[in-house]
């Protein structure tokens, strides 16, 4: 019996199989086994009040998982009446674990669920030697015995500040609140600091809002009036301008259309041309380039061609002056022997 108790104990292994279920995202296979999980481990545990740290860590895990699993499968309204089922009440809740589904459900809005539960968690603990301790400990299941400060005091900033504060905008409630509940001094007067600070920006929004109808009143007033001895004083001047303006307007009139009737400059007159059933339009400017491109073009290809004698010319001219000078090198003949004969012998006679 013993062995078959231990065998059916949560294990850290289903705790991690909960969370690969997460990871994969099997939502609902990961919210239903941490659940199942939870439930063993305060089943088998429900009757002790020791501060296992051990079924701590594996209860904060697993209601961790839970938490994550009804945010990703869009139940965040459910996670703080789902945690609290399953803890028997809202002060077993790991702390961790119940700020973390707080700040998950408040943004679907204000309830009176919400409200409730945050009021019985922070009811239930007593500050005593620089900590608080859960007094329905020895009442009800909790392996949550002691409370840090630190994390008693943001859920009761949570709660205070954007609860009471921004979201249900109570600020009376919340100063009340804060002013009898039992909390450190510092953390009260930085609270009430908080508090009232929030209020006077409400007092003076509130009072901006109030000032501006009553200035668009004022406005309005002023404004009808001023219309009323404007047209009383311009009735007796109507007659008078009428001429003076019916002039003026034909004279702006005129000089307005002046553009409209300004025939266009001859760059951008334009011919048609008929062919058959087709038309084409053509301006002056794009006859002109068209006429411009075909006379340098012209010009070029003549320029070309006189260039090209030129060459042409040249090169006869070198050719032929190679070709002579090659010949006029080869017809002037020279002995071979004559650096080897000998010179004739000069005889006394000849002198």
């Amino acid at each position: 019996m013993a062995m078959e108790g231990a065998s059916s104990f949560p294990t850290w292994e289903e705790i991690e199989l909960s969370e690969s279920y997460l990871v994969c995202c099997m939502f609902q296979e990961a919210a239903t086994l941490s659940s199942s999980i939870i439930e063993q481990l305060i089943e088998k545990n429900g009757k002790t009040n020791e501060d296992n740290c051990e079924l701590g860590d594996m209860l904060e895990s697993a209601a961790m998982i839970l938490v994550q699993s009804y945010k990703e499968l869009g139940r965040t309204s459910e996670i703080l009446k789902q945690l609290k089922m399953l803890f028997g009440s809202a002060t077993a809740i790991p702390a961790q674990v119940f700020l973390t589904g707080v700040c998950l459900q408040i943004p679907d809005g204000p309830s009176a669920e919400v409200q409730e539960i945050l009021a019985e968690f922070l009811m239930k603990w007593r500050y005593v030697d620089g900590k608080y301790y859960n007094v329905a400990s020895m009442e009800e299941f909790s392996n949550q015995i002691s409370l840090g400060v630190d994390k008693y005091l943001e859920i009761i900033e949570l709660y205070v500040i954007t609860f009471l504060g921004r979201i249900l905008g109570n600020l009376d409630l919340a100063i009340s609140w804060v002013e009898k509940f039992p909390l450190p001094e510092e953390k009260r007067q930085d609270l009430l600091r908080q508090l009232h600070s929030m209020n006077t920006l409400k007092l003076v929004s509130s009072s901006q809002s109030s000032a501006l109808p009553l200035q668009i009143d004022e406005c309005t007033t002023d404004s009808t009036s001023l219309i009323e001895e404007k047209s009383c004083n311009g009735t007796a001047n109507i007659l008078e301008h009428r001429d003076r303006s019916k002039g003026e307007n034909t004279m702006k009139q005129s000089i307005l259309e002046f553009p409209r009737r300004r025939t266009p400059l001859w760059w951008f007159r334009t011919v048609t041309l008929k062919f058959g059933s087709s038309r084409l339009v053509l301006s002056n400017g794009s006859i002109f380039l068209g006429f411009l491109a075909a006379l340098v073009y012209y010009t070029v290809r003549r320029k070309q061609a006189s260039l090209w004698s030129v060459l042409k010319r040249q090169a006869s001219s070198t050719k032929k002056a190679l070709v002579d000078f090659w010949q006029l090198a080869f017809s002037y003949q020279v002995n071979p022997l004559a650096a080897v004969q000998p010179l004739p012998p000069v005889t006394r006679g000849s002198r």
